[in-house]
Parts: C-alpha cells; structure tokens; sequence
C-alpha cells in the first residue's frame, strides 16, 4: 500500500499549450529534452477562442472544456474535428515519438474561449506539476495592445510556468 501512495504522489502532470504553430512545437521540444521523464503525462491544452456551435462537442463542454483525450484518439481525424481542433501531422508525428521514447502518457484537453483564461482556469482545475508555453514573440506595442497570453499566464497560473522563445523571436 505505501509503494502505491508513493507512485501516487510521484506522479507528474506537465501542461503544456498547443495551437499547433512552430512556437507551440519548439515548446513541446524543449519540454520532451528538458522536462519530461518515464511516468510522467502530458497534457496538451488546446484552446480555441470561437467556439464552433456547430460541433455537438462545443456546446456539451464549453464551460468546463473536454475530457481528457488519449493522443491515439485525438490523433484520429473525425475525434479532432468533433471537438474543432486541427492538429498537423507534424505535432502529433512528434507527440507520438515523444510518449513512445521518453513513456510518457500524452492527452488533449480542449478548452473554449479566451486563451488567458482558460488555460488560468485549466492549471486550477487539474493538478498540474507545471505549464510549459510557447512565444509568438509580439513586439512590446502589439503586446501592450493584444495582450500576451504567455504574459498573462506567467502572472496569474497557480503553478510555474516556463515560457520558450522560438529561435527567431
């Protein structure tokens, strides 16, 4: 019983944010050689900021966002689109390398609405060891005027949060 509490308590949750850009992928880079070790998971959080009413999905989970999603699943073609994300093969080539090399449990959560937000909201909801995102690399007056989500993030998520550059930004 104690070797199951332990484990337990081992057990990692790394977030990381995905909207299927180059920034995103050179996050889940850094996180897969920095971060994520054998038992860890790996929570992808994908959020789209308009809702597509069309989709059954969007309408059933928008408050709370979807369950979690296998990767095996959402790399499913009709699965992603029930929930309107649009994962490149790119991602998903490099997501199932990832859980197969480093064994490591990877699912989607996809969340509606302002990314700021839900990602503050999805760190609350799920017990999440920490946040790695990626830089669109804004200049600071497109900053200022849109906002940065990785900004707003770093200063409002209940957890650390690591934030990675792409190597032109």
């Amino acid at each position: 019983m104690a070797g199951e509490a332990a484990a337990a308590a081992a057990e990692r949750w790394v977030g990381a944010a995905v909207d299927f850009s180059e920034g995103s992928r050179g996050a889940l880079r850094w996180a897969a050689d920095n971060l994520l070790r054998a038992g860890d998971h790996l929570i992808l959080l994908h959020v789209l900021k308009d809702p597509d009413y069309e989709q059954g999905e969007t309408l059933l989970w928008e408050a709370t966002g979807s369950p979690l999603i296998p990767l095996s699943d959402f790399s499913e073609p009709t699965i992603a689109k029930k929930y309107g994300a649009k994962p490149d093969a790119e991602t998903l080539d490099m997501l199932n390398t990832v859980a197969r090399q480093k064994e490591v449990v990877v699912v989607f959560k996809v969340l509606w609405g302002d990314p700021r937000e839900k990602l503050c909201q999805a760190i609350n909801e799920i017990p999440m060891s920490c946040l790695v995102i990626g830089s669109r690399g804004l200049g600071k007056l497109k900053r200022v005027l849109l906002g940065s989500v990785s900004d707003y993030v770093v200063n409002n998520a209940t957890c650390p949060v690591t934030v990675v550059k792409t190597a032109d930004g």
